[in-house]
């Protein structure tokens, strides 16, 4: 990159521009993943929509790719060249009570919105984790803990404000642009950098809601309930499981130290009887080590997956299921029970269907709406066993469950696209078409580069 451009990036940006090797670049580019080091030739923090247009006028002239980071959460390829955009400045959440509609800003994450929601009896259609950054996650549809009640994240998006590779600002909604706010949700890149985004909120002020832990002589019995169980579920219930393999360390709860337990998951949207009525068939499959299931205020919902907050080396690999049953249990036990010697921390299994399985009216890029789970691994945090031994364990894994495994996903799970033909099983043939279609439109020259080999941004 020439010395000509960062010098115009600096007089046109009121942000930092940060060239490889300035003080303060590594901080920068720092993410969620400690695992994935980002060296483009320039960072760019954004502090305003007019430093976006700016930088994407200035790197269209000259042909210079343009990717985004926010919390980087999604970004699990290293950035090696051109200039990379970071929002973390562009905070700001602003709720209107009588729309139900909030304003979030590109740099805000989940807890933002939660809290500014909360307020008015009002809360959002969120991922697990209150730290990953809303508008990335929502680009790539977003399967949150009440998915089956309300849908995927992206289904309750209403517009976009988005810096185009054409250095213009577009309003994108269902009156105007219709056709990149079809892909905004669900089709994740490659359009501009998304600036803030229009979410529905509902009306949840409480719910019943929590985890329960068993020990591993409980995983099977519980495993098996809780497959039956599902089979019945009304949509306003929603479950997960994960069999958690965790070290003998302090911070984790005395009951669980050292120990490989399951983990199951619960949030009913209705009557507190209802949902403790519901949930006791799992209750009765065996002992709870800790049962933390209760009335909860929706402002407590990411606690119940209890996503790390603090960032931390991370690997894992994502998928959709395309059934949850008896067999499939069965396998999944003999592949990753107790018993099995494993190096990874968890795996999850997610219980979809319902709400997630239809399209919003006007229609959407999201992919996967026919899987009835998703299932989920994550490895030791161990840098060492990235290149080869994590990848090896899960290869084999999956070999086992195949039968059961979707050939389909959502791009949210595509893991940067590591694995061939992951780019193209995000979504649905005809999706795929449409997407590339509107990326053309709107980035003839590819800009935002998005896709395998193009160490995609994620935004």
């Amino acid at each position: 990159m020439s010395d000509e451009l960062i010098g115009r990036l600096r007089g046109a940006v009121a942000g930092p521009v940060l060239a490889r090797g300035d003080d303060g670049f590594a901080e920068e580019l720092a993410g969620f993943n400690l695992a994935v080091t980002h060296s483009p030739d320039v960072v760019v923090g954004l502090t305003s929509e007019d430093d976006a247009v700016a930088v994407v006028r200035a790197a269209a002239e000259t042909g210079t790719p343009v990717r985004v980071l926010a919390t980087v959460h999604g970004v699990p390829n290293p950035i090696q060249d051109g200039i990379v955009v970071t929002t973390s400045r562009l905070k700001g959440v602003t709720v209107d009570p009588q729309t139900r509609i909030a304003q979030i800003n590109a740099g805000s994450v989940w807890a933002d919105v939660i809290s500014a929601a909360a307020p008015h009896g009002l809360a959002p259609i969120a991922g697990a984790s209150e730290v990953v950054g809303c508008i990335g996650y929502t680009l790539g549809g977003g399967l949150g803990p009440l998915a089956r009640t309300y849908g995927f994240s992206s289904d309750w998006a209403r517009g976009f404000r988005v810096v185009t590779a054409a250095g213009e600002v577009v309003t994108a909604n269902a009156d105007e642009h219709a056709d990149l706010f079809w892909a905004l949700r669900g089709g994740k890149g490659g359009f501009g950098i998304v600036t803030s985004m229009d979410f529905e909120l509902v009306e949840l002020s409480t719910l019943y809601g929590g985890s329960v832990f068993f020990d591993a002589e409980h995983i099977a019995p519980v495993l098996n309930t809780w497959t039956e169980w599902t089979r019945t579920l009304p949509e306003n219930a929603n479950s997960s499981v994960v069999i958690l393999r965790l070290p003998p360390l302090d911070f984790i709860p005395e009951p669980l130290r050292g120990k490989t337990v399951l983990n199951v998951r619960f949030a009913y949207v209705g009557d507190v009887a209802e949902g403790k009525q519901l949930f006791q068939p799992i209750r009765d499959a065996g002992t709870t080590l800790i049962d933390a299931l209760g009335e909860m205020p929706a402002s407590d919902i990411p606690l119940i997956h209890n996503d790390p907050k603090d960032p931390t080396p991370s690997w894992d690999r994502g998928m959709m299921l395309d059934a949850i049953d008896a067999d499939f249990i069965a396998a999944f036990l003999e592949a990753a029970g107790p018993e099995q010697q494993l190096p990874l921390i968890a795996v999850e299994v997610r219980h979809l269907g319902g709400a997630t399985a239809r399209d919003v009216p006007e229609g959407s890029a999201v992919g996967g709406r026919g899987g009835a789970g998703t299932m989920t691994l994550i490895g030791v945090p161990d840098p060492s066993l990235f290149e080869k031994v994590l990848p090896a364990t899960v290869d084999g894994l999956i070999a086992k469950l195949s039968p059961w495994i979707s050939q389909q996903t959502t791009v949210n799970f595509a893991g940067g696209f590591a694995l061939p033909g992951s780019y193209e099983a995000s979504w649905p043939a005809d999706t795929f078409a449409r997407l590339a279609e509107v990326r053309a439109d709107y980035d003839p020259d590819t800009l935002f580069p998005f896709g395998p080999r193009q160490e995609n941004s994620g935004s």
